[in-house]
């Protein structure tokens, strides 16, 4: 072990001494790969989940745990040597990056599309890169204040604890002797997996159950998403944070919307920014006209809040990093000679910041000019060593996965967007670039806490700094790299166009408009103009133009528009904040990625830079967000339960409530280790800190880590295979159940025959007005099998149809026998479904009268095996959790 030396805190010995580390493999490639392709991993599934829900969690945990088993399972099967801790904990480092990237990425790049821009592969990869590195290097000076000073003895104040970083020393420290396996999350991983694709990709069980409470009224609904990953995630944050958000849930979907849907139920206009009556809107119609506003209001608040709380906390650790910075690297200064006290040069840190200033005002000059160039890229220094300082301190405190950095982020893009409106900077290219500002911030404060936490683990064990500064460099920028392309592909993986009528917006533009709509696009063979109406371009006033209301009105979408007579023709609905929910032939689309955290962005850059905010609702939510404060209530957890679908907040909170159970389960052994420890302090928090710790690295940890990447990588992959158009549906052909009509009846005749034999319903007595559910669910059963009518359409000897571009047997083709359209379809195109686009193909065919006895007609699924299936995991999870069932490192430990 290491010798007290005059290092900043002599009474403190890592596990690996100076001496013992110098002779110790480290930074070996192969740790370095292994943690990279793992930081990639974890990077896929954290962007899937902050465009979902806008959260994330640590990924240093399961990362090193995988590591210590790969390893362990290579050196078995190559017959090579055991690696070692330190090479261990370069993987765990360099694999925590890619996490962090996601979530800054994540919240901030789509906000592109609410801005009237595409999200380009070049300016993602920028920002990921230029803040990923910005985050490590103003860590880098600041880790002997935070890290090695601030160490301390367990419970002597002004101590950071790095949660995380501590428990994942004692995963690293566990495996060294003998104990610690990943086959806890490789279970949960599999479980996760098999369960998302089961429930997404062959839709074979429910993904969403919901329950109306008409008690209240008719847009009171509690609903909940059959989520793994999301159930792991609520376990891993705890029941208090997780209680929060749901109370946030309850307060917008049980409160709010039934509030304003019983006072506008009487109303004889829409109220605005709704541009219908409230009684005809739906639950979501409701949500995205008026509780968005109220959530970014309450979210944006919170964020202020927060930054007020810690302003001590950033003068603190601004005057610390000044510090250090000053005294850290004197030449002659003893303990950077020691191995274990090895940063990165200050000189390193000072020229890439002034490269990362050179290399964004590069990247800007051209859309803002020299000027604003140099001062954007100056802002992005000033808040991002800010906020890196503020990050790495709280999450010292509180751990990564808690850490506001959606709040830091909020407060950038206020002041800078202030700052702009200050300046009379109001045009789209500052609004560009205040969210550049914002995004590179963001990403880098992001990185920031996990270098801090990473570092904190590499000094627990004895691991070299500048090795650990070095991986985790690798790690992110790869990770920045690759992050750009996956988010691409989230989001043209479920790009749906539409040219129904009532997704078009019912307004032609003349000729002046026309000619302002420059970019123009091929759709199915025909040129179009695109109209981005979130864009400035037709709403935005300028010298010689004014936007006329109707155009102004329109403010989201991407529309294409017939140059000739100026009326939008398609509708370009992205997967990522998508709107259109039905394809145009009927089938539904699954809507995975409502980026809530994204949208509370664009509200403020829109808000404050053109004036558009909606200031009354965004006001009642910036005073739900103080009511909370003065309750002693921390409102950001909230603001987000508000702002997300409360489908999301359900998982997270009953993944919460059994965190409380296993805690107060195993509390018991915990309390009499405290009270072992008597009426020594110090002893006492020792103790306590220990209590913790085995908390943090529990097998339910390990089990609910991978559920998270598990059911959050199936995510991936079935977003992934949107891309086919038959892939797709051949999996989810047995998503319905089907029940044979008996004998030769009518279509609808059939459906009601459906309809009262298996649900009880007298199709002819049911009222729409009365009996909106019931209705709706016939309504359901006549569009679940207008294709079943197609299968059936005869088709006599000597007709010629015609046959989809990709059917690869000519344009056409001459029956020469009697048939139907669905054995036509099988035999040609290889799917009986397949008659649905030949009946669009040949609309001249007569649908069928009757169908005959043996038709099979599709019935919606029941609700209980999904309930089911995901009791199951909820259930696995407390018994893991407790220790019924598979070991955690402690017992692994213990048993070596």
């Amino acid at each position: 072990m290491a010798t007290p030396t005059d290092t900043p805190n002599p009474d403190f010995q890592p596990y690996i001494s100076d001496e013992q580390g110098k002779t110790m493999k480290e930074f070996t490639w192969s740790a370095v790969l292994l943690g990279t392709l793992l930081g990639v991993v974890f990077a896929a599934s954290s962007l899937y989940l902050v465009l979902k829900v806008g959260i994330t969690v640590s990924a240093s945990i399961p990362v090193a745990v995988l590591a210590i088993t790969l390893f362990r399972f290579f050196s078995k099967v190559t017959g090579t040597r055991q690696t070692t801790i330190l090479e261990n904990n370069i993987v765990q480092t360099a694999g925590s990056a890619g996490e962090s990237l996601a979530f800054g990425v994540g919240v901030t790049m789509p906000a592109l599309l609410l801005l009237g821009y595409e999200m380009d592969i070049l300016r993602i990869m920028v920002v990921s890169v230029l803040g990923g590195v910005l985050g490590i290097l103003a860590m880098i000076p600041l880790r002997r204040a935070f890290i090695v000073k601030m160490h301390g003895k367990p419970g002597q104040p002004g101590t950071l604890l790095y949660p995380e970083g501590t428990a994942c020393a004692q995963v690293l420290i566990s495996g060294e002797r003998g104990g610690t396996t990943g086959r806890t999350v490789f279970i949960g991983f599999g479980l996760a997996f098999l369960h998302k694709f089961l429930t997404e990709g062959m839709a074979v069980l429910m993904g969403t159950v919901a329950k109306p409470l008409t008690f209240i009224n008719k847009a009171a609904v509690f609903a909940h998403e059959m989520a793994s990953e999301l159930l792991g995630v609520g376990y891993i944050i705890g029941l208090r944070t997780s209680a929060v958000m749901m109370a946030g849930a309850i307060l917008g979907y049980l409160v709010i919307i039934p509030t304003i849907y019983l006072v506008g139920e009487f109303a004889d206009k829409a109220v605005p920014p709704g541009t219908t009556l409230i009684r005809d809107m739906s639950v979501k119609d409701i949500r995205n006209n008026y509780l968005l506003f109220i959530g970014a209001g309450c979210v944006a608040t919170a964020g202020i809040i927060s930054m007020g709380k810690t302003m001590p906390t950033i003068i603190r650790g601004l005057a610390g990093s000044l510090r250090t910075v000053k005294g850290g690297g004197k030449a002659g200064d003893e303990n950077v000679k020691r191995r274990t006290e090895n940063d990165m040069p200050m000189s390193v840190v000072l020229l890439g910041s002034l490269a990362l200033v050179v290399v964004l005002a590069f990247f800007l000059v051209g859309e803002v000019g020299v000027t604003s160039a140099i001062l954007g890229a100056i802002l992005v220094v000033v808040f991002g060593f800010l906020f890196v300082t503020v990050s790495s301190r709280l999450t010292g405190e509180i751990g990564s996965s808690s850490n506001p950095i959606s709040g830091m982020t909020v407060a950038t893009l206020m002041l800078t967007c202030l700052i702009f409106a200050s300046l009379g900077f109001t045009s789209p290219s500052y609004r560009l670039l205040a969210l550049s500002i914002a995004a590179v911030v963001c990403v880098a404060s992001s990185n920031g806490g996990t270098t801090a936490q990473s570092l904190k683990t590499g000094f627990l064990v004895g691991g070299t700094p500048k090795a650990g500064q070095y991986a985790i460099l690798v790690g992110a920028i790869v990770s920045a790299l690759v992050i750009g392309v996956l988010l691409l592909a989230f989001n043209k993986s479920n790009t749906i166009y539409s040219k129904k009528e009532a997704n078009l917006p019912q307004v032609v533009l003349n000729d002046k408009e026309l000619n302002r709509l420059t970019e123009t696009i091929n759709h199915e063979g025909k040129d179009y103009k695109v109209w981005r109406a979130s864009g400035a371009v037709l709403s935005d006033e300028t010298n010689d133009y004014k936007p006329r209301p109707e155009v102004k009105q329109v403010n989201r979408g991407i529309y294409y528009v017939n140059a000739t007579t100026g009326k939008p023709e398609v509708v370009r609905d992205d997967a990522i904040m998508g709107k259109v929910n039905e394809r145009d032939d009927g089938t539904p689309v699954k809507r995975e990625f409502d980026a809530p955290k994204t949208q509370v962005m664009g509200l403020i850059i829109n808000g404050v830079l053109k004036g558009e905010l909606n200031w009354s609702m965004v006001g009642i939510g910036a005073m739900i967000a103080v009511f909370l404060e003065l309750c002693g209530v921390s409102s950001l957890a909230f603001a987000v339960g508000v702002y997300v679908p409360i489908q999301y907040s359900a998982p997270i909170f009953v993944g919460g409530v059994i965190r409380w159970l296993v805690d107060t389960i195993m509390a018991r052994r915990a309390a009499a280790d405290v009270a072992a420890a008597g009426d020594d302090p110090e002893a006492k928090a020792k103790a306590e800190i220990e209590a913790i710790r085995k908390s943090e690295t529990s097998p339910g940890v390990l089990l609910a880590s991978g559920y998270i990447a598990g059911g959050s990588l199936a995510g991936v992959l079935m977003a992934f295979l949107a891309f086919s158009d038959d892939i797709p549906k051949d999996l989810t052909y047995w998503e319905n159940s089907r029940v044979t009509i008996g004998q030769a009846m009518s279509f609808e005749n059939a459906v009601k025959e459906i309809a009262r034999t298996q649900y009880n319903l007298e199709a002819d007595k049911i009222d729409p007005k009365n009996d909106p559910d019931k209705a709706k669910l016939l309504k359901t059963l006549r569009g679940l099998n207008e294709d079943v009518q197609h299968f059936y359409i005869q088709v006599p000897a000597g007709t010629k149809l015609i046959l989809p571009k990709d059917a690869g047997k000519g344009p056409d083709m001459t029956i020469d026998k009697d048939t139907t359209l669905g054995v036509v379809a099988s035999s040609v195109l290889g799917r009986e479904r397949k008659a649905s686009d030949l009946y669009q193909l040949n609309p001249t065919l007569k649908l069928p009268a009757t169908l005959p006895a043996e038709a099979q007609l599709k019935v919606p699924q029941k609700e209980w095996p999904s309930v089911l299936v995901f009791s199951v995991l909820v259930l696995l999870l407390l018994a893991v959790g407790v220790g019924w069932l598979l070991k955690g490192p402690e017992e692994e430990t213990a048993k070596a």
